[in-house]
Formats: structure tokens, sequence, C-alpha cells
């Protein structure tokens, strides 16, 4: 008699790996937007939306804002979104591992995680504001879970070595 193992999906790393893929398609589109604005003046195109929008161009931030825009050159952008496509690639990396539950890609992407966690409350510190906060609550739930599962899976490992050994 044939027994059949079944594996359910890890509907917790499926939906990380979701959450990894929409955030690399997102870069993905910002990338492409950067490279919209190669050779053209971005301060001018800010300026023009800013006017639309009918901000106070006196304002300080709009000034601000304006005064960063003029130092974006093409250069700089080609940079940003060299950037920003890598950052994708790795994302994509990360998800497509974490849908086929590779053990890898939850080292991969707790690791990754973590590394922007000082960032991300450097950021907070900064300015409190609920997209930051809710940013690093997901992050932080994201590492909390593939530790814990790297935990679990590491363990599973160690007794299916015992009972090896024990059978032999």
């Amino acid at each position: 008699m044939h027994s059949q193992l079944t594996h359910t999906k890890n509907r917790w790393l499926t939906l990380i790996a979701a959450y990894k893929i929409l955030q690399a398609l997102l870069l993905i589109s910002v990338g492409f937007g950067a490279l919209r604005l190669m050779h053209r003046d971005i301060a001018d195109i800010l300026g023009n939306l800013i006017t639309e929008m009918r901000f106070d161009t006196d304002g300080r931030l709009v000034s601000f804002l304006l005064d960063k825009a003029a130092s974006v050159d093409d250069p700089m952008l080609r940079r940003i979104t060299a950037f920003v496509f890598v950052y994708a690639g790795l994302g994509f990396v990360e998800g497509i591992g974490l849908f086929l539950e590779k053990l890898w890609a939850e080292y991969f992407t707790a690791i990754i995680t973590a590394s922007f966690l000082p960032l991300e409350i450097l950021e907070i510190l900064h300015r409190v504001t609920w997209i930051r906060i809710s940013v690093f609550a997901a992050n932080f739930a994201v590492f909390l879970y593939l530790i814990a599962d790297i935990g679990r899976a590491s363990q599973q490992r160690r007794n299916s070595r015992a009972a090896r050994e024990s059978k032999q």
C-alpha cells in the first residue's frame, strides 16, 4: 500500500510572499517612473504639479521639495533607478522563494527585513506617522514570524535526524 504525504500550504508564508511581490511590483513602477523623468527638468515638472494641486508655493515644504528636485540630474536618476530595480529583484526572489516554502528564502527575507528595521525606527523617531508605524509593524511581524518558523523547521530537522539515528 502506497502512503501519500500531503503537504498543506503555509498561509502565512503565502501572505508574506504576496506582500513581497506586491512591494516589488510597486518598486518596478517607481523605477519606470524615474526612467520617464530622464532628460527632463524635474523641478519644473514638480512646480507644475504643485501649481495644479493648488499648494501654497511660498511654503517651506514646497520650497524644500523644489530645491531638492532641482539637484536631481540624469546620473542621480540612473542610480535611483538601478537601486530600485535591484531591490525589486530581491523582492521577487524573496516572494517566489517564500511561495515555494524554501527555507533559504525564509532566512534571506528575515535578514533583509531585519536590516531595514533600524532605519524604519529612525524614520519613526524623525517623524511619527501612521504609515511609518504601520510599515514598521508589518515588517516587524514578518520578521518575528519568519524567525519562529525557521526555529520550528530547525526543530523538525533535529527531531527527524534523531528518529533516523534511533532506527539505525
